[in-house]
């Protein structure tokens, strides 16, 4: 119950980056540029994957869909963030706040299940070659899809609603720049001790056994990498996963660098710079490996341009 001298928080401040001062209006078009090759990027690969028949292969199909996850992340926090630069900090309701911290929670949740099931594909093609194109029809590519976008914008919206019925007074005030859950959870009045243990469960669920499976499905290939005969072989089925597990690495890499590692010793400035990785820079390095890493995008990009050109 909220005391008689502490007022219900409708509203939040958001400080974002203080004290940039005259850089201000650098790191405004600094982030507005990774955003925006962010945006290009991710979109130019759901392009190709949708208009070039010789991306219409499952592992591109999930591709497209990650980098439909990669623009809802960063669609979802850096408008606010720039907004926030050029204010030095922001007013959100504490609606809009909840809101923001559903659709980061739900696009990274959703990424991670994606990811796994991307795995699970460059298992059946390297593992099981003979069997994959009667494993991985067309029926079992939609309920893999539907299963990691349902289950990935379920698991939070527990989360954000049992938040949301929390009590919220005192001080309004976010030092970040986005809605995230630990300084969310800090304004609250109300025992969180329940939405606490209960994020940590579906954090499991979401994060670390989507993880494990990835990690499980590489085990296997590496192990099967290993046992061909010819080099040939091996370096055909490294280059068809070496994509999509440099971004599994880059991916898991910066959840466990925020969320498993203590920053009780770790400047604001850090902390964020960490989050800034994760929420903007990581969707945009996503089509950037996969454009120069991947031949069959490079040349599909090659002749998309060739076309036009023509």
């Amino acid at each position: 119950m909220i005391g008689k001298n502490q007022t219900q928080i409708t509203e939040i401040l958001l400080l974002g980056f203080q004290g940039l001062n005259s850089w201000r209006g650098i790191f405004f078009i600094l982030l507005f540029t990774v955003y925006t090759v962010t945006i290009c990027g991710n979109l130019l690969i759901m392009l190709l994957v949708a208009s070039c028949k010789s991306l219409h292969f499952p592992m591109y199909m999930f591709l497209a869909q990650l980098s439909i996850s990669d623009v809802l992340m960063t669609t979802n926090i850096v408008p606010n963030t720039l907004v926030c630069i050029l204010r030095n900090g922001t007013i959100m309701s504490l609606s809009g706040c909840i809101t923001q911290l559903y659709f980061f929670g739900a696009s990274g949740a959703s990424e991670c299940f994606i990811l796994t099931v991307m795995a699970y594909d460059r298992y059946l093609a390297i593992c099981n070659p003979l069997r994959y194109p009667s494993i991985m029809n067309l029926t079992l590519l939609r309920k893999l899809s539907i299963f990691s976008w349902v289950l990935g914008f379920s698991f939070p919206l527990v989360s954000a609603l049992n938040i949301h019925s929390l009590n919220f007074c005192g001080l309004h005030i976010i030092d970040h720049f986005f809605c995230d859950l630990a300084p969310i959870l800090q304004l609250s009045c109300s025992e969180t001790l329940r939405v606490t243990l209960e994020v940590v469960s579906l954090s499991i669920l979401v994060m670390v056994l989507p993880m494990v499976l990835t990690g499980t499905s590489y085990g296997c290939i590496v192990k099967a990498i290993v046992r061909m005969s010819s080099s040939m072989d091996r370096q055909k089925a490294f280059s068809t996963c070496s994509s999509h597990l440099m971004v599994v690495c880059i991916f898991y890499g910066t959840l466990i660098i925020i969320y498993m590692i203590p920053t009780e010793g770790l400047s604001l400035a850090i902390s964020k710079s960490i989050s800034l990785l994760y929420t903007v820079v990581t969707p945009m390095v996503n089509p950037i490996i996969y454009s120069l890493r991947n031949k069959e995008v490079r040349n599909s990009l090659n002749l998309c341009i060739i076309g036009k050109l023509r």
